[in-house]
Order: C-alpha cells, then structure tokens, then sequence
C-alpha cells in the first residue's frame, strides 16, 4: 500500500486539501494500478517558523 507523508504550510483550506489528495490518489492509482483504497496520505501543517531552508527559517523571510 502507498503511503504518503507531506509536510505543508499551514494556511491550505480544507477544500484544498480535498482536491490535493484526492488527485494524489488517482495519478497514484493510475501509475501504480493499484485500488484507491490501498493509498494512504498524511498531512501535516508545519508553521513557517518550523521549517527552514539554506539555514534560514521560512517566517524570516517575508
């Protein structure tokens, strides 16, 4: 079973969530050939003061 851990940006609406992971399920199901019921995506909300890039966190930087 495919199992999908992403981390984002807090800030996406539920809607957004909805359509993101239902078209990670079909492209998914598709490749793979497996049954939608098999995936598995966890979200997490990260805050822009938890993430950094090249040392510097994301809240820094505008």
């Amino acid at each position: 079973m495919p199992t999908f851990n992403i981390q984002l940006f807090e800030g996406r609406t539920v809607e957004q969530k909805r359509a993101f992971v239902e078209a990670i399920t079909r492209v998914t199901c598709e490749t793979l050939g497996c049954a939608p019921d098999s995936v598995d995506i966890i979200l997490t909300d990260v805050k822009k003061e938890n993430w950094a890039t090249a040392g510097k966190l994301w809240s820094d930087q505008g």
